[in-house]
C-alpha cells in the first residue's frame, strides 16, 4: 500500500501520459521509498527494468544488464562488451514492445558507472540520438547515490545537459506519513511513541515496515539495532559505504556535527575533524547535503557564516546511542529510559524533529502564507552577559521574529525560573546583537503544551506534538 506520494506519483502519471518521450530522474536518501514508489506507480508492468549491481565491475555489470534484457523478452541477444552495445539490445527490445508507452526503469543506475566503462555516454546516446526522437519512451532513472545524479545526471556539461524532464526528489515522510503507515500495518502507537520512533528512524519506510506488531516501540528499537540477526544491526556501514567509494572522511563530518545541535561551520568541521580546508572538503560536504544528510544554512545576518547541521535522525541516534554503547547487550535500548544518554540524545533528536517539520509549525503559528526564513543565533557574551545560542528563529516578513525553544518530555512542560532567566537572556542578548526592529515573539514547542503557571504567560505562543502532526 502506497502512503502519501501524492504529489510525486501525479509526477510520475504526467510524465507518462505526455504525447513526447519523457526522461524521469528519481532520487533521495537510501531506503526512503523510491523503487517502491516507481513500482506501485506503475502497476510493476515495465517493458525493461533493470537495477544496477553494487560493488561490480564492467564486466558483472553487462551480464547483469543482459539477463534482465533477457528476463524481459529479448532471447538469444549475446552478452554486450561495451555499454554502447548494450543500449542497442535494449533499442532492439523497445522496438519489439506493443505498449503504448514503453516504461524503461533502471534502478540504481549509479552502480552501473564504473570506472572507464564509457556508461554515461553511451546513455547519451542512447536518448539523443534515438530515444527522444520517438514519442513512445519513458525513461526512468533512479539511484541512492544523490551526489552522482546531481553531478552526471543534472549538471552534466555534455549530452545530458538539460536533458531530464522531470527531477523528482523523494523525502523522508512526516510524522503525519509514519502514522498513516502504522495504522495501515495495523501496529498501535500512541504519538508520543511514534515521535519517539521518527527521532531514532527518520521518516524513512524501509525502517517503520520493520517493526513487528507484537512488540513495544522499545523492543522493536532493540531487536532492530542490538540484535545480531536483524537486518539493520550493520545498517550505518552499509548506508554510507553503499553511497560513498570512501565513505570514512563523511563519517568523520557527520560524528562531529552529531554533537552540535546548531551544528558548525566550515572552520569548525576543519579543526573537529582534521579534514584539510580544500576541494576534497567541499565535494564531501556536496555530496551529504544532496544526500540527505545534512543541511547548510546561514547564522541570522550572515551571509558568509554558513553553518552544516546533521539532519538524519538515523545517523544521529546511532552516534548518540549505538556507537557509545556495548551493542551486544541486546536490551540496550528499554534500559536506558531516563539515563542521561537518552535524555541527552533526546533532546537533540527532538529538535532535528521539529527542522523536519517546519510547515507544520508555521501552520500553527498561523503563518502559513507568510514569507519566511529559518535560520539560527549565536553569541560568545562578554564581561556583562553570557553567551546565547538561538537553534531555531523564524524571521517572517510581517516583522516578527520567533525565537524558538524545543522542549521534549513526557508530560507538560513546567517553565521554571532558570527557564525564564535562560530564554530572556537569550532574546536579550539577540536584540542588543542584531539591532532587530522586529517584534521578537517567544515560541515554545513541545510535546504535551505548557503547564500554567506564573511563567507560562510570558510565552507569546506554542507548538505541540499534535500540531506536528497536521
Amino acid at each position: 500500500m502506497l502512503i502519501g506520494r501524492k504529489i510525486e506519483q501525479q509526477r510520475l502519471i504526467d510524465a507518462y501520459e505526455s504525447d513526447y518521450s519523457e526522461f524521469v530522474a528519481v532520487y533521495g536518501r537510501r531506503r526512503v521509498g523510491k523503487t517502491f514508489l516507481i513500482r506501485e506507480t506503475f502497476d510493476y508492468h515495465f517493458t525493461f527494468q533493470h537495477a544496477g549491481v553494487a560493488n561490480q565491475g564492467m564486466r558483472e555489470q553487462l551480464a547483469a544488464f543482459a539477463d534482465s534484457l533477457a528476463d524481459c523478452g529479448l532471447t538469444g541477444a549475446k552478452t554486450p562488451s561495451t555499454w554502447l552495445e548494450a543500449f542497442a539490445l535494449l533499442k532492439e527490445l523497445i522496438r519489439k514492445s506493443e505498449d503504448k508507452k514503453k516504461v524503461i526503469f533502471i534502478d540504481e543506475m549509479p552502480w552501473m558507472d564504473t570506472p572507464k566503462a564509457g556508461f554515461v555516454a553511451a546513455l547519451e546516446h542512447f536518448w539523443n540520438s534515438w530515444a527522444s526522437a520517438r514519442k513512445d519512451i519513458l525513461l526512468v532513472v533512479c539511484g541512492s547515490a544523490t551526489s552522482w545524479i546531481i553531478k552526471k545526471i543534472f549538471r552534466n556539461h555534455g549530452g545530458l545537459h538539460n536533458r531530464v524532464t522531470t527531477r523528482l526528489q523523494l523525502n523522508p515522510f512526516t510524522l503525519a506519513e509514519c502514522e498513516q503507515y502504522i495504522k495501515s500495518r495495523h501496529l498501535v502507537m500512541s504519538r508520543y511513541q511514534i515521535a519517539i520512533g521518527y527521532m531514532v528512524m527518520g521518516g524513512i519506510p524501509f525502517y517503520w515496515s520493520q517493526l513487528k506488531r507484537n512488540l513495544s516501540l522499545d523492543q522493536n528499537v532493540d531487536r532492530l539495532f542490538f540484535d545480531e540477526n536483524s537486518e539493520l544491526y550493520y545498517e550505518y556501514r552499509e548506508l554510507y559505504d553503499s553511497l560513498f567509494k570512501n565513505p570514512e572522511p563523511y563519517k568523520l563530518v557527520v560524528a562531529s556535527l552529531g554533537t552540535k545541535s546548531m551544528g558548525m561551520t566550515r572552520e569548525e568541521l576543519i579543526k573537529s575533524t582534521g579534514l584539510d580546508d580544500n576541494g576534497m572538503l567541499t565535494n564531501i560536504l556536496e555530496d551529504l547535503q544532496s544526500c540527505g544528510f545534512i543541511r547548510k544554512y546561514q547564522v541570522f545576518k550572515k551571509k558568509n557564516n554558513a553553518v552544516f547541521q546533521l539532519t538524519d535522525n538515523y545517523t544521529l541516534f546511532y552516534y548518540h546511542f549505538i556507537a557509545a554503547v556495548n551493542r551486544h547487550d541486546s536490551s540496550n535500548w528499554s534500559l536506558s529510559v531516563n539515563t542521561p544518554q537518552r535524555n541527552a540524545w533526546q533532546g537533540l533528536a527532538f529538535e532535528q524533529l521539529c527542522f523536519a517539520h517546519l510547515p507544520q509549525i508555521k501552520k500553527s503559528l498561523g503563518i502559513s502564507g507568510v514569507a519566511t526564513s529559518t535560520c539560527a543565533w549565536r553569541s560568545k557574551g562578554d564581561g556583562e552577559r553570557h553567551g546565547a545560542q538561538i537553534d531555531m528563529l523564524i524571521d517572517r516578513a510581517d516583522n516578527v521574529i520567533n525565537v524558538c525553544e524545543m522542549k521534549f518530555s513526557t508530560r507538560k512542560y513546567a517553565l521554571n525560573s532558570s527557564d525564564m532567566k535562560s530564554i530572556n537572556n537569550k532574546v536579550a542578548s539577540f536584540i542588543e546583537s542584531t539591532k532587530v526592529k522586529s517584534a521578537v515573539h517567544v515560541t515554545m514547542i513541545t510535546t504535551y503544551g505548557l503547564e500554567m503557571n506564573q511563567y507560562s504567560g510570558e510565552i507569546q505562543s506554542e507548538v505541540t506534538l499534535d500540531n506536528l502532526f497536521e
